[in-house]
């Protein structure tokens, strides 16, 4: 299986426009078929275990069961369904907010949006399956917000962030009740709670 994981940056392309868990059946196939086309085989069980392994989960049966989850919530009675929630978060300085959510944080500019010339920024930032939109409009937001990001792997990204040496900040990893959490405060004030779920 380790040798399988080390092919995905072979398939990446191939799969790059399918980018949430709802897509798992397809990212396996797309897998199978880009590595088939490099003569290298290998079962669709395999594939649908290395896919879940990049959503973060241990097994397919994990991410298997979330799907499920999640279909019967969208199912018939009146066909409701909602797509993840997108913070909005206040700042006031944007080389101050590209310092701490780029340059700290690892995030990724998707689209800025002004009304015109020197006219308040709007933006949309994204990490992975996790997206934020940062506003230095006055109405969009207050300052001191606080939000729960559920997510795999919070030690390694608290080294990742260590590594970083960012002056402001050096988060820790605290073992609560709930899980693993490690918070982070930016320059605004407002406050991100990174919570690895307990098994």
């Amino acid at each position: 299986m380790r040798a399988l994981m080390n092919l995905l940056a072979a398939t990446e392309g191939s799969i790059d426009a399918m980018r949430t868990h709802l897509d798992a059946k397809a990212m396996a196939k797309a897998m199978r078929t880009a590595l088939a086309e490099r003569n290298l085989t290998i079962s669709h069980s395999e594939a649908l275990e290395i896919v879940a392994r990049q959503f973060g989960l241990s097994t397919w049966n994990i991410l298997s069961a979330r799907l499920e989850a999640e279909q019967e919530m969208a199912a018939p009675g009146g066909g409701i369904a909602f797509e993840q929630a997108v913070p909005i978060v206040r700042i006031f300085d944007v080389a101050k907010a590209h310092e701490f959510y780029l340059g700290f944080l690892g995030f990724k500019v998707d689209w800025e949006h002004r009304f015109g010339e020197n006219f308040p920024l709007y933006t949309q930032i994204s990490r992975g399956g996790l997206t934020l939109h940062l506003s230095e409009h006055s109405g969009d937001a207050s300052p001191g917000g606080n939000m729960v990001v559920y997510m795999a792997g919070v030690e390694a990204f608290q080294r990742e962030l260590a590594a970083r040496n960012y002056r402001y900040m050096r988060p820790g990893v605290t073992s609560e009740e709930w899980g693993k959490e490690m918070q982070v405060i930016d320059p605004f004030g407002n406050r991100i709670r990174f919570m690895e779920r307990r098994d």
